[in-house]
């Protein structure tokens, strides 16, 4: 059984990379050529293979699609997303067609075990057809993430407010302060010599929160003026970070209450399932009876 769901999922990906090579283009330069501003897979597919799949066009799904993708830390075009969606979705939809035909005709699953097809595909297509709350809670984890780090390197440049140093300098001093967002603002300090307002707006988009909109913003203002007011308004910056951590805090306390307290039900169902229950079967009983 598990040396069939193995070779299953060999194949499965086998016709993925197949698929990939058809319909995915050539590769791009890389990262190091790529102007500031620039992400990489921001190139719609061709248009030949939209209409063909019925992929429509909206710019607003279009961008709120971009936006939750870049909460989540995938940059890759959204029409490109949908593509490889629909791609899927149908090959999912096409294992548990071929795993439910192999009940009767095993040949057609290659002699494999059909119940594997099935799983395999039902999973992937509820998983797909679920994508949104996925991603969404993708989202929420990161932005939690990424609101501490940002957090923390507001009040280490805010440390450095009234040095001679300029603001470059003071973010590499920032730079072993950051964890998850590391590679994106090394990113940022190296792209910073070549353009520093679209090495800002690239590190913005590639973290795609508002958090880092906002910080990318204020990093933005002191670069261009280099002003003890624009330092207030880091700290104005520091403060609301502050309350969204606090408020994460709270929602995080508040759903681990609600899930003790689902918890704390189980055994009150199980001890009236034990006890009382049969009291009540036994009422019922004698209620019938004596009608």
């Amino acid at each position: 059984m598990l040396e069939h769901t193995l070779l299953f999922l060999l194949l499965f990906a086998a016709a993925l990379f197949l698929l990939r090579a058809v319909v995915v283009p050539a590769r791009r330069p890389s990262r190091l050529l790529r102007k500031p501003g620039r992400l990489p897979h921001d190139a719609p597919p061709a248009a030949g293979v939209l209409r063909l799949l019925l992929i429509g066009p909206d710019a607003a799904k279009i961008e709120a699609c971009r936006q939750l993708l870049a909460g989540c830390g995938l940059r890759i075009h959204p029409l490109r997303y949908w593509l490889w969606k629909r791609l899927t979705l149908g090959a999912a939809l096409l294992a548990v067609a071929i795993g439910y035909a192999a009940l009767s005709r095993p040949y057609l699953a290659l002699y494999l075990s059909p119940y594997a097809f099935m799983a395999t595909g039902g999973g992937a297509g509820l998983l797909l057809l679920a994508d949104r709350t996925v991603l969404e809670a993708i989202r929420r984890q990161r932005t939690g993430r990424i609101v501490k780090e940002i957090y923390t390197i507001s009040r280490q440049l805010l440390y450095y407010n009234g040095s001679r140093l300029n603001l470059h300098a003071k973010l590499e001093r920032c730079l072993p302060f950051s964890r998850g967002i590391r590679k994106d603002f090394a990113q940022l300090l190296n792209e910073w010599y070549y353009d520093p307002a679209a090495a800002i707006g690239a590190f913005r988009l590639r973290l795609g929160t508002d958090e880092a909109y906002s910080f990318a913003e204020t990093l933005d203002s002191i670069r261009r003026h280099e002003h003890e007011s624009y330092y207030d308004l880091l700290r104005q910056r520091i403060g609301d970070y502050k309350d969204r951590i606090e408020l994460a805090k709270e929602s995080r306390k508040e759903t681990a209450s609600y899930l003790l307290f689902l918890l704390a039900g189980i055994p009150i169902l199980n001890t009236f399932r034990l006890f009382i229950y049969p009291w009540v079967q036994e009422g019922q009983k004698l209620f019938q009876t004596l009608n």
